[in-house]
């Protein structure tokens, strides 16, 4: 990803959030998310970042950018450990299901497996099925984490899940 794809990234964030979190997240902050300012906040830890975060696009060619991933280090609170973690991955919604999010996230997988990570983890809405199925068909599992996160006044529980990336 490179600072000109913030804009079509910040785009797919977006839209990614109002579909897979519609029922699950308080519909007057998901219409209320703002582009240009995710395009803003996206473009500067791009630009400040240490190169910890990798962020990778899938390029559709002509018709723009398909999807996103965001992984690096493992956040535990402040502190980043061994381990790796998906950060985001979000797919423009009318690719759902034809394989890109598959490929962006072996992709990860294999970028943290090269890198020497042991495993990575990723955090996941409770409630969102889709992405929980999606998860586990690509090896991942729920570890028994539980974390919950304020969004739009409401409090939206995440389950953490983690995938042994040793041989």
């Amino acid at each position: 990803m490179t600072a000109d794809d913030c804009a079509e990234v910040a785009g797919i964030r977006v839209r990614g959030w109002q579909h897979a979190y519609k029922g699950l997240v308080p519909q007057p902050y998901l219409d209320g998310l703002d582009i240009a300012a995710d395009a803003d906040r996206r473009r500067a830890r791009l630009l400040d970042g240490d190169g910890s975060v990798r962020n990778l696009v899938a390029d559709g060619g002509d018709g723009g950018l398909l999807g996103w991933v965001a992984f690096g280090p493992y956040r535990d609170g402040d502190t980043r450990t061994e381990d790796a973690e998906l950060y985001a991955l979000y797919l423009r919604p009318e690719h759902i299901g034809r394989g890109v999010g598959r490929a962006l996230l072996a992709t990860a997988v294999r970028h943290c497996a090269v890198a020497g990570h042991e495993r990575m983890f990723l955090w996941v809405l409770e409630g969102n099925a889709h992405a929980r199925r999606f998860y586990e068909r690509a090896g991942f599992a729920a570890d028994g984490a539980e974390e919950a996160f304020e969004v739009g006044g409401a409090v939206v529980p995440e389950v953490r899940y983690a995938k042994d990336l040793r041989g």
